[in-house]
Parts: structure tokens; sequence; C-alpha cells
């Protein structure tokens, strides 16, 4: 950096006392005038004789030299007195006001926390110095009114702006931004503007140029670009009513190499299945491919980056894409069949598994919207059904028939794929088999290509196609003599399915098979989802929505209806946030992909911008080094001035006894110098010190991951009001550790978040660790996954990795009987924000420490379900157990520091008769 650059960043926390620099004119002058101090000479009398002189002099002055060197030490005081810092942040110079424009739509979510740090970094060098500023936030208001400008705001005002602001789950307007920038330009501005700041979420979209050429026209643009690591990312979900959930990962910046993890979830916050997309630079773009079972597909409701990165990053799937309701034709809703026996009672236990099963006459099924419907030969189709059937079929519907005896003796029936022989074949009758024949092939182009032949199916009777020159392109199953047993023709935007046997056991022993059951369940996957255009007229109020960070919160009050026939083509805003509309019964999903096709960087940036990251630069306080320079002036002023006076002499190596003296204050001042300047540079730690000291003080490990490390502060935080209210534990306020350097043995517990980025603990740092559980420490581990894949997954493997080298005892799944389940709380299970995961502690038998267990593991992220914000609201919902889980989350808290703090206390049998008063028994 230039020295103009450097200077350009220093500024002064006290700068009125600069003025005490007018003095030193005065002070040169006083120091000239006033003689120096007189020699002491020895009082011999021929010493006074000899070279006695008798001509009157003047009193001498200081050198100039000296004087000066007493001027600079006063300056540097004076200085050191203002308090000069070295501010990388500094925003810029001049009298006028800051302007500070803030995206904050869904693409900025990303590494919020490190883009919020720099703007109160700037805002807060803005209040230093007292410069009023001009605060522009591109993104419509929540409320769905138009964008407002503020005014001229005190820096103060802008800093509480500020922490209270989140990312919102729609888009900017920079098209009005600019013409409200516009209009300061033309003089609606009170007060000059000196410096621009635009805090850009780092893509291309409408008003861009516009706005960012008003801002160059105010003054000086600089541009605070995101790094790729917080780029946009959204995930677009697949096209409704597709067989495959393949989901779209698209990334607004493809200059390095990216590992994405995409989370599918459940509606009760289970993962389902985790897929990792590897791109490298110059790809933008990759698809994640999820094959789940029918019973998991339809309780899909969400698949999330794992990394975060906003609403975006979230795409929500409706039942358009999991709810396949089947219907099949009865005479009535309540009819069963006659028997176990009958193809009703075949048909339903094979669709149990697969989706809703629905019974009735065909207007019945057609009125309450069915992705497919079955109808086994039994059914009784009229002319009128048929045509409906036909309509319906068209529009995607998929009708399964099966054959049997009414429909080998129906020559009239043309709602089947293929034309048919009247008399059908049956073993020993007139066309006769030998013995009962066995699945042949599936067809390659059919949707059962991929399914296992059985070797214990046979057909013993079925009912024959006619040989047609597109009866082979039809089939999609045959026998093993060749004859076609399942056909299909498609219609319009649906298919027609002949099942060329019955759906019960009088034909075949398909129905007794498990390929039975797989058959349908691809069937039903040709369908293209419920087809109720009655439901698009209505009004789908919101449900549940996301917020900027991609959370599904309840739903906001200044959220509006959204007709059911304009779902696809809403744009999200603040009247219509993405998320889930409708009811129990009919749910649809706005996501923001499918509105966003580019989410990339504009070609050229505004003409003239200075181009900064959102990193911010360490402060650099000047005021220690000016001490220490001051100090050196000093005592170097103090030895010229002991030269000067004969207290010793270089040329002949001697010293007087009161020189020594001197020289030894001089010495005990410049220690009490760096013992001083050590004690300032130490005290934030000795600050830590004392703290733990003065009572229970619960810690967290610091990790790479700043929002990671600000959950687990206000996750402890709010533990700890919890143990102050709950408990007689008085627990300050949580501290962050560097395991590297600080000093552990004050914390009876440290929780310690298990990420994807943290480096492996060194040697020294390993056996420092170790010292600590020996000396009686506890480390609770949180893989914060919901343990989806055991200690043997993903997170589990991060957790190996950071542990090895650890003195961890041998682990087990807690028991019932485990002191932590009784500490405080009765408690058997241990949810955080998750639920379901496991804990383990050590095997029983092999503790120590009054056996409190040295290691526990878990993966339920219970910082995540303590955490509140200032208000103390919860920071992240609970699921599947909300404000009940939480509550649970907070007994588990409280259980585990009376755990690690009281030890085996209670297992002592003192405490039995109590325990089970409580428990009723």
């Amino acid at each position: 950096m230039s020295l103009t650059a450097l200077l350009s960043t220093l500024s002064f926390t006290s700068p009125w006392i600069l003025t005490a620099l007018l003095g030193l004119p005065l002070l040169w002058w006083l120091l000239r005038v006033l003689p120096p101090a007189p020699k002491t000479v020895s009082f011999p009398a021929l010493s006074l004789l000899i070279g006695l002189q008798t001509e009157q002099k003047s009193p001498d002055s200081a050198p100039w030299w000296l004087v000066l060197l007493r001027l600079l030490a006063a300056a540097i005081v004076i200085l050191a007195l203002a308090h000069p810092v070295i501010d990388p942040q500094k925003s810029g110079t001049g009298d006028g006001a800051l302007v500070l424009v803030v995206d904050n739509d869904w693409s900025s979510a990303g590494g919020w926390s490190e883009r919020r740090d720099a703007m109160l970094a700037l805002l807060d060098e803005a209040e230093r110095v007292g410069r009023s500023v001009r605060l522009l936030i591109t993104t419509p208001p929540t409320d769905g009114t138009d964008l407002q400008d503020p005014g001229i705001l005190r820096a103060e005002q802008v800093i509480a702006l500020i922490r209270d602001l989140d990312p919102v789950p729609w888009q900017n307007d920079w098209s009005v931004s600019a013409s409200i920038v516009e209009g300061w330009a033309d003089g609606a501005a009170s007060e000059p503007v000196s410096q621009v700041y635009w805090a850009w979420n780092g893509r291309e979209g409408l008003g861009f140029d516009e706005l960012g050429s008003a801002l160059g026209a105010l003054a000086p643009l600089t541009m605070m670009v995101p790094d790729t690591a917080s780029s946009a990312v959204v995930i677009d979900p697949p096209e409704a009513g597709t067989r495959d959930l393949t989901f779209t990962l698209r990334r607004g910046r493809d200059d390095i190499g990216e590992t994405f993890a995409l989370i599918a979830r459940a509606e009760d916050g289970r993962a389902l299945d985790r897929v990792e997309l590897t791109l490298v630079p110059g790809e933008d773009s990759a698809t994640a491919t999820y094959d789940l079972p029918t019973e998991l597909r339809n309780t899909l409701v969400s698949v999330e980056l794992e990394q975060g990165r906003g609403a975006g990053a979230t795409a929500l799937i409706d039942e358009r894409w999991q709810r396949r309701p089947v219907g099949m034709i009865a005479q009535s809703s309540l009819d069963s069949g006659p028997s176990l026996l009958s193809e009703a009672y075949f048909v339903r236990r094979a669709l149990e598994p697969i989706g809703e099963l629905s019974q009735g006459p065909v207007d019945l099924l057609l009125r309450t919207g069915q992705a497919t419907i079955v109808a086994p030969d039994s059914a009784s189709l009229t002319d009128q059904d048929r045509n409906a059937l036909q309509d319906w079929i068209g529009q995607g519907g998929v009708l399964i028939r099966f054959a049997g005896p009414k429909l080998a003796a129906d020559r009239e029936d043309t709602l089947i794929p293929v034309a048919l022989r009247g008399g059908g074949r049956i073993l020993d009758g007139a066309m006769v088999w030998s013995e009962p024949l066995t699945l042949g092939q599936f067809s390659n182009s059919g949707p059962f290509g991929d399914l296992r032949l059985p070797d214990d199916v046979t057909i013993t009777r079925q009912v024959l196609a006619q040989p047609t020159p597109d009866l082979d392109a039809k089939t999609w199953a045959r026998l093993s003599d060749g004859t076609p047993l399942i056909t299909a023709e498609q219609r319009g935007e649906g298919w027609l399915v002949l099942v060329h046997t019955t759906a019960n056991a009088d034909w075949s022993s398909l129905a007794l098979s498990g390929t039975f059951v797989e058959i349908l369940e691809r069937l039903i996957g040709l369908s293209r989802g419920v087809a109720n255009t009655e439901s698009e007229a209505i009004l789908l109020p919101p449900l549940r929505l996301l917020d900027g960070f991609g959370r599904l919160t309840n739903e906001d009050a200044s959220a509006t209806p959204i007709p059911a026939s304009e779902i696809a083509a809403t744009l999200p805003g603040p009247l219509s946030p993405p998320g889930f509309y409708g009811s129990d019964l009919f749910v649809r999903a706005v996501n923001i992909g499918p509105t966003e096709p580019e989410i990339g960087p504009p070609d050229a940036m505004p003409e003239g911008a200075i181009i900064s990251g959102y990193a911010i630069g360490q402060e650099i306080d000047l005021k220690p080094a000016l001490l220490i320079a001051t100090f050196v002036l000093l005592i170097l002023d103090g030895l010229i001035t002991l030269y000067l006076r004969d207290y010793f002499d270089l040329r002949q190596g001697t010293i007087r006894n009161d020189a020594r003296a001197a020289a030894i204050m001089l010495v005990v001042g410049a220690m009490a110098l760096a013992t001083g300047v050590g004690d300032a540079k130490a005290q934030s730690n000795d600050d830590r010190i004392i703290a733990a000291l003065g009572g229970t003080v619960l810690a967290y490990v610091v990790t790479d991951d700043r929002q990671v490390d600000e959950t687990s502060r206000a996750g402890l935080a709010a533990l700890s009001q919890v143990l102050l209210q709950r408990t007689a534990v008085e627990a300050a306020d949580p501290i962050g550790v560097d395991v590297q350097r600080d000093e552990l043995s004050f914390y009876p517990l440290l929780y310690w978040p298990v990420t994807e980025n943290q480096n492996p603990p060194s040697a020294r740092t390993i056996r420092r660790l170790n010292d600590y559980m020996a000396s009686g420490g506890t480390i609770l581990f949180d893989t914060r996954d919901q343990a989806m894949a055991g200690l043997g997954g993903r997170a589990g493997r991060n957790l190996q990795r950071i542990a090895a080298g650890l003195d961890i005892p041998p682990l087990s799944r807690i028991n019932p009987e485990h002191v932590l389940t009784k500490s405080f709380y009765l408690m058997q299970e241990f949810p955080g924000r998750w639920n379901g995961g496991g804990l383990w502690v050590e095997t029983a038998g092999v503790a120590a420490n009054d056996s409190v267990s040295r290691v526990i593991v878990g993966g339920n992220d219970w910082a995540g379900a303590w955490a509140t914000d200032d208000i103390g609201q919860p920071l992240y919902p609970t699921v599947p157990g909300g404000n009940r889980q939480r509550e649970l989350a907070y007994r588990f808290g409280v259980n585990l520091v009376m755990y690690t703090l009281t030890g085996n206390y209670k297992a002592d049998q003192v405490h039995i008769p109590a325990i089970l008063e409580r428990l009723g028994q």
C-alpha cells in the first residue's frame, strides 16, 4: 500500500487533542530561553585558581537538537492521546455525507453476517468522524409499499437499522432505486455527498446499469463484491408431473471449483437423502437426481443446499410432484369386493404402499381428481363412462385395465390399446397350453425395462391381441412364448394400459408376487399428478413461507392469497413470498428458481467504480507504538542530559554514583513501559480469564464458519439465561475459544460444532485437549447433521478427522439409567434443532472424573435449537416437534451443564425415592 493510501485510512478517536500541537512553538521558545542545568564541579582550591576567568558570561541555552528531540517527544505524546488508528474500511475523505446502498434480496443471503459486519465497520468510522449517512435499501419493504427515501440520517441510526436488517426472499428493484438516486443528484439532497458504497449482491439485474451510473454521478463509487463462496445459488425443481426427481443447481460465479450438498427433506424436517455435486471451474450448473421409494417420495417437501445461501437455494415440492392419488372403479366407494379373492382386494393391497386409493363410480373419481384409475374386469363401463375416461386420459391421466371374462366376451369395447381376439386363451381350453407360461421379457422402451423377471409367476389364461403392425411397439411385457401380457397406447397427454390377465389369482399368480406391486408403481409414475381443473379457480392463502435465509416459517401477515390458476406465473414479492399456498387438501409451491433464469455477474461494472470485497481489514491501533516511541525518546533525553551534566565520561569510562541511580531509574522506567504495553496487549485475554474465574462460563470452539460461530454464541447465551432462571447456576456470557491458543481449564463444558472445513488440531493442541479432558473437562461434539448417516457418514468422517489423536475412550449409546437422564430433569430423549439422532457417551465402567463422560457425541444441532435473537425469538425452527421440542432441547442443555458440574451426584441411592415419586411409581 502506498503512503498516500495508508494515510487516507488514518483517523483519530479523539481528534480535538491534536489542538495541543499548536503549543509546540511556545514550548520551543521556553526550552531555548531557559538555561540548562549547571554542571557540578569539584571544589579543590587549586582547581579554582587554575583556569579562573574573570569575564562574565550570559547563561547558555539548551542545544537546538536536544530541544528538537523534546519537542518530538511532546508531539508524539499528543498524537498518542488523540488515539490514531489505521482503518482499512475508512469510508473516504471529505466533509459530505456517506451514501450506503444495500442489496438484501434473496441472492444476498450467502455470507450475510460478513456483509453486515463490513457495512457496520463503514458506519462505525462514519460515526467516529461525525459524518451523516444516506441509506438506500434496494428491495421493496415487506408491507408491499414502494421504495422510500429515508432522508439524511445520523450514523448511529443507520447502524441500528443495519443490525436489524436481514435478506428478504424476493428480488430487489434497482430501477426505482436509480430514480431515487437521480433525485439526489438533481438537487433533492440537502447535503453534498463525498463517498458512495454499494453493498452489491454480485449479480446482474434490471436497472443495474442505471443505478450504477446514478451512484457514480454522486461521488466516487465503491462496489463491495461478494466472493464466489457467497455468490448466488438457485435450485430449480423438476418439471411438474415428471417421473424423475431431477433438480438443477445453478451458481452465479464459476471461477473456482466447489462441492455442493443437496439435502432432500420431509415435511417434519427429516433428511430423506443427500446428493453431492462437484462443479469444476467453468461449470455453472449441475443436476441431482433422487431415487426415492414412492412412500418416501410422497413425504418430500423440499430440497435445500446444505451450505445455506438463502431462499433461492431451496426448492419446494408440492403434490404435483409427490401425490399420485389412485382411483379404482367400483359401484360405490364402499365396494370392497365379495371376498379376499376379489380383484379389489388384490389391487388395494398392492397400492397401499404406493399412493392414496379411492373407490367409487367413474363420475365420482373424475370429480375428485385422480392421477391414475384402475379398472378391474369386474367394473361395468357404460358408453358415457368410456367417453369421460377418454377425455380424462387426454389431459394426462393413466387408465390401467385388467382383462377377465367380461372383457374377453365384449367385442364392442373400444377403450383398449390394441384389438383383441375373442374368447381368450385358456390352459387346457380350445387354444391348448401344455403347461402354464412364465414371463418372457420386459420391453426396454417401456417403464419396466429395468425390472427383474420373476421366476415364480405363471399365467394360466390371457386375452390375446390381434396381430397388427404396431403391436410390437405397444407391447411392454410378454410371456415366454412371445404373446403380449401388458400393452399400452398413449392418447393425448396420458396413457391407456391393458394387463391381459386378471388382477386376482383366477388367471395367474402375478397378483401374488412382488412384481405386481412394482408394475403398478411404474404405471402410476407415468401420470402427471393431480389434474383437478376445478381447483384452479380457487384462491390459495399463504400456508408456510420461506424467509430470506430459506427457512420455512408461519404465515406472513403481509402475504396475500394467490389464485391457483396464476400460481405458476407468480413472481416472488412482498405480497407473494416463496413458500406453500393453499390448505392441507390442496397445496401449491412458489419457488424462486424458475423466476430467475440469469443469476450471473454483469458483463461490465459501472464506469470508474472501485472494486472492493466484504472482507474487513483488521484495524491497527497506533497508540501503543506511539507511547513506546515517547518513552524511548524520554530515556534517550535522560541519558543525553546526564552526559551534558558530566555524570559520566565516555572517554575515561567513569561514572558517578548519583548517575548510577539515575540510570537505574531509567531502566526501571523502561521495564515498566514494556510491562504496561504487554498488559495492554493481553488485556483481552485477562478479561476472558477474569470472567471465567468469576463464575460458570460455557465455551464454544471457534470455527472458520462465522454463521456457525454466531449460532454457537447465541445458543449458549440463551442456555445461560435458562440456567439462571431455572437453576442455581449463574452462568456468565459464553466465550468462544481457539483450541490452538486459548487456555481451556477454566471451562467445565466445551461445545464443539463440527464443520466441513475445520483443520485437524496440531500435536501440541491434541496434548492440551487431552490434558483438559483428563483434568475434568467435557467436550460435546455436535455434528449438526441429525445423525442422518450415523457416525460412519460424512459428518462422522469429519469428526473422526478432527478427533484423531485425542484420548477418547470407547463410546456407546446413552442408556436409560445414565446420570445425564436425571441430573436435573427426567428425560429419555435429547432433541435439538433436529430429533432422532442418537447420543453417545463413555461406555459404563470406563468413565473417570467422578463418572462424568469426557466426550459426548451427537448430531441434533443443540445450539441451533437454543439460539435466540436480541429480543428472545428463536433463530431457527425445531423440527418436527416445534416449541415442545425446543423446550426439551433446553432441558437437555440444563441436564448437560448440571451433569458436568455435579458428576455422579444424582446417581447416589439417596435420590432414588424422590426420582421414583416424580415418576409416579
